[in-house]
């Protein structure tokens, strides 16, 4: 939690800047901790510690706008940080499009806790830690003569946030998370080195899994030997959830207030127009409670609500904040999204697999770009081919290629296995039809 001085310190800031010449502020205080240790092959190879509190306040002068950042949260240094920090912004051009939030849609409190903080964060010792990352590691260290270097890696974190807001906003906010790691690298055939790796999260200590992560790293290395291009042509297209969000990322950076604004965007006005299969149904839902990324409200103090995305292949929101809202003299409604689930099917990779005839599994991108304004995209991946519902032959140095609304419209299946620690709940996706360029 964010301590009461620093609070006290943030309050003060806001009335500071307003008195100085402010017409409207906004603070925000964090502090955060991580740690990170990391096991290379039997030793301790990586160990870093870090402890940080950091300001940021956003200045309205005269119709202008400016963001500033420092970590030295205290009185007597802020008073000149503020200061020219008012000078600076009155050098900018005006924008009356930069304005805070209407107060109508802040957060107001009164919401039971979330439940993603875990009290324990602090009582784990680094020997824990360290013995966490040794256990991923020695599952891996000395099983195969063909191995080249193992990693084992634990990782956690809480950053805890308070924002005031001279409009009425006030809110804090803590999370916590926990992460153990596991890599491999592989001497394979001529110069290949194939490389592979899995991850476990949680939010809370006691759900993170602990063991069997190595392995699962050892065992996603070992079936890459012998990978090598296929035949060009259209494939069905199996996307296994570690990898599943890639796709969906342009597609909701399209959807995005300020790619809208820009005219950067290939579903310019598309809101409530099918433009995906009637596979794809998105929610977001903030509200789960110990779930990772869940919240009451955005950076903007800006209340969060369950929302649909997508329903059918309907697009039914856009994400549109404030400054972008002004500009395009449309109603705001939230500037990111928060916690996506997708409405799975019944299938788990293992079944979809089996159902596609001749298809190509993708269970990793290496490199390629997506144009923002046109959605047409190329992406290197590597895999495996699918022949009768059999994985068989291991690819690589390959790319998919195609364009974001006809490779949406060619949603086939939606699987029933989204990675639980992860703020996009994206289960395996199966793609008809997909253009796969390689020899």
């Amino acid at each position: 939690m964010i301590a009461d001085h620093h609070k006290e310190t943030a309050r003060w800031a806001m009335q500071y800047a307003l008195k100085n010449g402010c017409q409207n502020a906004r603070v925000n205080i964090s502090s955060g901790t991580s740690n990170n240790f990391e096991v290379l092959n039997d030793k301790l190879d990586t160990l870093n510690q870090s402890s940080e509190n950091s300001m940021n306040i956003e200045l309205f002068v005269d119709g202008r706008y400016g963001n500033y950042a420092t970590n030295r949260i205290n009185k007597k240094e802020l008073e000149a940080f503020i200061k020219n920090g008012i000078t600076t912004t009155r050098f900018l051009a005006e924008d009356p499009c930069r304005t805070l939030p209407d107060p109508v849609v802040y957060y107001k409190g009164g919401m039971p806790d979330l439940q993603i903080t875990d009290s324990r964060f602090a009582a784990l010792t680094p020997d824990e830690k360290i013995a966490l990352a040794s256990s991923v590691a020695n599952e891996i260290y000395n099983t195969d003569k063909r191995l080249i270097s193992v990693t084992g890696g634990y990782q956690d974190g809480t950053y805890d946030t308070y924002i005031l807001a001279s409009n009425g906003f006030e809110g804090e906010r803590s999370q916590t998370y926990f992460t153990l790691s596991g890599s491999a690298s592989i001497m394979g055939d001529g110069e290949a080195r194939p490389s592979d790796g899995w991850y476990e999260g949680a939010v809370f200590f006691d759900k993170l899994p602990k063991e069997g992560i190595g392995k699962k790293a050892l065992e996603r290395v070992l079936r890459k030997l012998g990978q090598q291009k296929i035949a060009s042509g259209k494939y069905t297209m199996v996307l296994e959830p570690i990898v599943a969000s890639r796709l969906l990322g342009p597609v909701m950076q399209a959807i995005s207030g300020s790619a809208l604004q820009q005219k950067n965007s290939f579903l310019i006005d598309k809101l409530n127009q099918k433009i995906a299969s009637d596979k794809l149904t998105l929610i977001d839902d903030p509200y789960q409670p110990g779930a990772y990324g869940s919240r009451y409200y955005n950076s903007e103090g800006v209340k969060t609500e369950r929302r649909p995305v997508f329903e059918n292949g309907i697009l039914k929101t856009y994400y549109i904040d404030t400054y972008s809202g002004n500009k395009m003299q449309v109603a705001p409604t939230i500037g990111a999204p928060t916690r996506l689930t997708m409405v799975h099917g019944e299938k788990n990779i293992d079944q979809l697999i089996a159902g596609v005839d001749k298809g190509i599994l993708v269970t990793g991108f290496n490199g390629g770009n997506s144009n923002s304004t046109t959605g047409d995209f190329s992406y290197g991946i590597e895999g495996f081919l699918i022949e009768k519902g059999v994985l068989t032959q291991p690819v690589s140095e390959m790319n998919v290629t195609g364009n974001m609304l006809s490779l949406w419209n060619s949603l086939a299946e939606v699987g029933n296995d989204p990675r639980e620690f992860t703020s996009w709940r994206i289960p395996s996706l199966v793609f008809d039809e997909i253009s796969f360029s390689g020899i």
